[in-house]
């Protein structure tokens, strides 16, 4: 289900950009002349904010106790599968079979807990993330109404220093 909903996730925001991206030119192309232009970096504000780390350090916090099980696991079973290829040669045949089927359960089992692991921890990600977006949006439309922008921007292929307003999102996130 998780699947699902993130390739949805994945082709809405695609859509979302594609969409953006048509309208940012085409509002370029009738912008009156003087319009006023702010630029955000969202890599930057997920990376640098304090509350972007806080929630990292969260979400560290959370899962270190299932990632280092996950270590342990993985360790446990590259121990049975060389002690497993050390001995096959020496095995019957029946025993080596039933083995050999053990260690490819363990091994479906570990990819399938891994396999978890990872959505689990995207889930939170991406829920840590939506918190800090619906704080960053707010603050967003605060500096642009203060700085009487026209449109505010996001993750385009260049744009002038003199447009960021990113350094002024960190500050008042930061508050």
């Amino acid at each position: 289900m998780l699947n699902t909903v993130t390739a949805s996730l994945t082709k809405r925001l695609a859509l979302v950009f594609l969409c953006a991206g048509a309208l940012t030119q085409a509002h370029a192309q009738t912008m009156p002349q003087g319009a006023r232009i702010g630029w955000v970096s969202t890599e930057r504000l997920f990376t640098e904010s304090k509350q972007a780390q806080a929630a990292d350090a969260k979400i560290e916090a959370e899962f270190s106790k299932r990632q280092k099980a996950m270590q342990e696991q993985i360790v446990h079973f590259k121990a049975l599968s060389d002690k497993f290829d050390a001995d096959a040669p020496t095995l019957g045949e029946p025993e080596r079979t039933r083995r050999t089927r053990e260690m490819i359960d363990l091994d479906k089992d570990l990819q399938r807990k891994q396999r978890e692991f990872r959505e689990d921890l995207m889930q939170r990600k991406n829920e840590e993330r939506a918190n800090i977006s619906q704080k960053v949006y707010k603050l967003i439309q605060q500096i642009a109404e203060q700085e009487k922008l026209d449109i505010v921007l996001q993750e385009s292929v260049w744009f002038s220093s003199k447009i960021d307003i990113t350094d002024r999102l960190l500050k008042q996130m930061d508050r």
